[in-house]
């Protein structure tokens, strides 16, 4: 990346790693009974009092209470960074590669396609072998397997392991991308706000917001961030340096991330303040923790296809009562079965573009 990118290459990978450690750790919190849940389908009002009370009269297990009901945002965040690079790699002028639809539709399908195969097969043999066995169904496996199983009713409910509703959304803003959103910036703006503006109009906690969010409609907005910022704020990098209390800015907005989750259509806003804030914390953030985060960010791919499988086989130890021995097992055993997948998924052919 050139030096006048709103981001390096260094801190790209970083804000990957706080994005994946964000939905690894979320996705093991939300899952105790006692752990405040999240908003990020739809917005509960029942949630955010719980959230209020939490805070209101913390404990031991804040921390879990936190991790459940924002570690979720890591998603927008990849989305973020998701269309960023797609503006690197696509539309940077000295590298002059301009795809045609079919052939980068492809690719990028096969490309996710090598991902998800190790860890979905390795889930099954898991799911299989431990209590609470899934009763997967022919279609909705061929429906994950082709990335389209979001478009199904109740996604939330044929959707398993959960965090692969992923792949559908990545592959419907990848098409997306190609036939519209590469083009001049309107049509980026114009779809950020018919997606808002769908979603304002729908009740708080109806099923209608569960489906546009389980789709593109609830990605568009931190994935179009990603492709303006890297089309027209190189000027952001002084912008950002320049800051007289950068640490200040960066500890306002993550205030505002949850001012701003007690309203239903200021959370609608709540992954464009979460991105603005990583990207300023992730500019103060001293060297070294940057480079260790980096580290994590370069298998976040591998991580986020294994940590389901991690999940389900320590969740019984938190569940018994040892919460915060059972999450750290699961931290451990994630990061290194993560790192193994890393080396299994890059032994896979990669997919060329034709």
């Amino acid at each position: 990346m050139s030096e006048n990118r709103l981001l390096g290459r260094e801190e790209c990978s970083a804000l990957r790693g706080i994005a994946i450690l964000g939905i690894m750790l979320h996705n093991y919190c939300h899952w105790l009974g006692f752990a405040v849940k999240e908003n990020e389908y739809t917005f509960m009002e029942m949630n955010t009092d719980r959230l209020l009370q939490v805070l209101s009269h913390p404990d031991i297990y804040l921390p879990v209470h936190l991790l459940s009901f924002f570690g979720h945002y890591g998603v927008p965040l990849f989305l973020f960074l998701s269309g960023y690079g797609l503006v690197l790699k696509y539309e940077d002028a000295a590298r002059n590669c301009r795809p045609k639809p079919l052939p980068f539709i492809k690719y990028h399908y096969l490309k996710l396609l090598r991902m998800m195969i190790p860890g979905f097969v390795a889930f099954i043999i898991v799911d299989a072998m431990t209590p609470g066995a899934w009763r997967f169904h022919s279609g909705n496996v061929v429906a994950q397997m082709l990335m389209c199983i979001n478009i199904l009713p109740g996604p939330d409910r044929i959707i398993w392991p959960g965090p692969y509703w992923f792949f559908g959304l990545m592959m419907q803003l990848y098409i997306i991308y190609i036939l519209l959103l590469r083009r001049h910036w309107s049509f980026t703006v114009c779809a950020m706000a018919v997606c808002w503006i769908l979603q304002a109009a729908c009740m708080p906690e109806g099923e209608t917001l569960n489906r546009l969010r389980y789709n593109f409609v609830g990605g568009i907005l931190p994935f179009g961030f990603g492709l303006l910022c890297a089309r027209y704020l190189p000027a952001g990098v002084p912008f950002i340096k320049g800051l007289v209390r950068p640490a200040i800015a960066a500890v306002a907005l993550t205030i505002l991330i949850v001012v701003m989750s007690f309203g239903y259509h200021s959370w609608l806003w709540v992954p464009a303040v979460v991105i603005a804030a990583a990207i300023v914390w992730i500019k103060i953030t001293p060297t070294p923790v940057l480079r260790q985060l980096a580290w994590v960010g370069s298998i976040s791919a591998a991580m986020f296809v294994a940590h389901p499988i991690l999940r389900k086989v320590f969740i019984p130890i938190s569940r018994r009562g040892d919460i915060y021995d059972g999450l750290l097992l699961y931290i451990i055993a994630t990061v290194a079965v993560s790192w193994m997948f890393k080396l299994v998924i890059d032994r896979i052919p990669a997919p060329g573009m034709k």
